[in-house]
């Protein structure tokens, strides 16, 4: 009789767990497809209202001028052997100082480290990157491309291109979560990390499963894996999603920071006119790390910045910034400056990450 109502119970409790990810996937999976629905339904009644204009945008074939800003440094290109990719990035500081590298996340490019580059130029040779599909860099042909392991190699590559064996990486966004990775596969070549609004991998994956509000917020995910659906929503009516993503009161720029000027909303519609795409291991860190968080993030719960720490095996810095929005580095640049110039200076001090 025991052993019957020991397997009732097991049987109970399995039947019960299966239950709970079926209700909740078909939860997640429900609402993105409210939301698709929802955008439909948008896009029909601006049809309706103004045919013409929805399928229209303006046609950006000269970059403004801010993109050649020659404060914020030198425009270049390398092609990587290995995948066949030609990368754009831009460069200041002396050759042979210590390398910094920035990577960037979506929807942006090299553009969005603009405050970065003119400040860390005296003391590092510094590089922000085109990652591939956005920007100036080629675009792959397949989803495939854009797995993670393929994208830190290009970090490999592209630090090895420029003559360094390790560097101080930065990332934000959907870099950040590069940069978190790059410092796994290989924690010799990077000095610091220094990540802005991204989670270690494995707290994200953690994170959502147990929390719905967080896996909400992450739904675009889901989203961007449609074929030809995402571009099309994202470029109707002359890219007004994007220009919302970046100025709206709830996910935009500048509440309490700088706003965007017109000229460097420009340059970002100007990236993604050109052609924008993107579509594990996860384990401990042993670079030392500073995390900066902007409060007002609408995309990623504040709790995951803590729980970042037990990933770290080395020195580990959480600094959340007051009143600044996912897009930080543009939104509080000199609290993000200083922040990361005190990080820098502790430990072993900056001449120590020359080669």
């Amino acid at each position: 009789m025991a052993r019957v109502l020991y397997n009732l119970v097991i049987f109970l409790i399995r039947l019960a767990m299966q239950i709970k990810v079926v209700g909740y996937w078909s939860l997640i999976y429900g609402y993105c497809g409210v939301c698709t629905a929802v955008a439909l339904l948008k896009l029909w009644w601006s049809f309706i209202l103004r045919p013409t204009a929805v399928f229209q945008w303006a046609v950006r074939e000269t970059p403004p001028a801010c993109l050649n800003d020659t404060s914020l440094g030198t425009h270049c290109y390398v092609r990587i052997k290995e995948s066949g990719l030609r990368f754009h990035y831009v460069a200041a500081g002396e050759r042979g100082k210590p390398l910094m590298l920035f990577l960037h996340g979506f929807p942006e490019f090299w553009f969005s480290w603009r405050y970065q580059l003119r400040e860390f130029k005296s003391e590092f040779r510094v590089v922000a990157i085109d990652m591939r599909g956005y920007g100036e860099s080629d675009l792959p042909l397949s989803a495939e491309s854009y797995k993670f392991e393929h994208l830190v190699t290009d970090v490999k590559d592209i630090v090895e291109y420029l003559g360094y064996n390790r560097c101080c990486l930065v990332g934000h966004d959907w870099g950040g979560t590069v940069a978190w990775l790059f410092a796994i596969y290989y924690p010799e070549m990077v000095t610091k990390l220094i990540v802005l609004n991204c989670p270690h991998p494995s707290v994200l994956a953690d994170y959502a499963m147990r929390h719905p509000s967080q896996l909400l917020k992450c739904s675009h995910f889901f989203f961007f894996q449609l074929p030809r659906f995402p571009e099309l929503m994202l470029s109707i009516n002359d890219f007004k999603a994007v220009k919302s993503l970046f100025t709206s009161r709830s996910t935009g720029i500048g509440r309490k920071g700088r706003w965007l000027t017109v000229e460097e909303m420009e340059a970002y519609l100007y990236a993604l006119s050109q052609h924008s795409r993107s579509c594990v291991l996860y384990n401990h860190v042993r670079s030392p790390v500073l995390l900066l968080w902007g409060e007002r993030d609408a995309f990623l719960e504040q709790d995951m910045a803590e729980a970042c720490r037990v990933y770290i095996r080395n020195h580990f810095r959480l600094n959340i910034i007051s009143g600044a929005s996912h897009w930080l580095q543009q939104d509080q640049p000199d609290i993000v400056n200083t922040l990361i110039w005190t990080f820098l200076k502790e430990g072993e001090g900056r001449k120590s990450y020359r080669d």
